[in-house]
């Protein structure tokens, strides 16, 4: 059976790793965007299981994780948000929540965002409120995926408030999709084992 070279080390590095590890020990804020267009700059205090507590205005506030759709450093503001207009009207008009049940949530497939990620394809993904992001993945885990904007302005988005992705052909890259279609092309990265190995 094919299997993609370097999957399984990079996944057993990084796939448990989430970003909220990193803004955890980071002594500085990072902006927050939510659902229902909330978007704060706080700092994290605490990384819970499904929760988050953060801090601003002097005042601690418990959000449930599955609520935050993506962060970035408090330093990249000014980059970050002329990236980040442009919206899928018709997404936004779905008045979307967050999904809490994890079958129901839209889903890319690691063997998918692999090799998307190592050959360096630009890939347009909408969020449930209608946000699109268009980038290069640096890098992945089983919570979050980061995306190297224009300019290599980074921005991490919650693979639970995922809608759509898509390749600059406009091919979905969504597992749901994809089951249904199989018009992917393989990857060169994938290793076909020798007999008798």
């Amino acid at each position: 059976m094919a299997e993609l070279i370097g999957l399984r080390n990079f996944l057993d590095k990084s796939y448990e790793h989430s970003v909220f590890d990193t803004i955890a020990a980071d002594d500085n804020p990072w902006y927050f965007h939510m659902h229902n267009r909330k978007v704060v700059k706080a700092k994290l205090v605490e990384n819970l299981r499904y929760d988050i507590r953060l801090r601003w205005n002097g005042k601690d506030e418990l959000i449930p994780k599955i609520e935050i759709k993506m962060v970035y450093q408090e330093n990249l503001a000014e980059r970050v948000l002329p990236l980040i207009k442009k919206r899928d009207k018709k997404v936004e008009k779905k008045n979307l929540q967050p999904i809490i049940r994890t079958k129901s949530r839209e889903f890319i497939k690691n063997k998918t965002l692999y090799p998307l990620m190592m050959e360096k394809e630009v890939v347009f993904i909408t969020l449930l409120e209608g946000e699109i992001v268009r980038g290069i993945i640096t890098e992945f885990s089983k919570f979050d995926i980061t995306v190297s904007m224009k300019g290599g302005v980074p921005l991490t988005l919650f693979r639970h408030s995922l809608f759509d992705a898509r390749n600059r052909k406009g091919r979905c890259l969504l597992k749901s999709t994809q089951e249904i279609s199989r018009d992917w092309k393989k990857s060169d990265l994938f290793s076909v084992p020798s007999i008798g190995a």
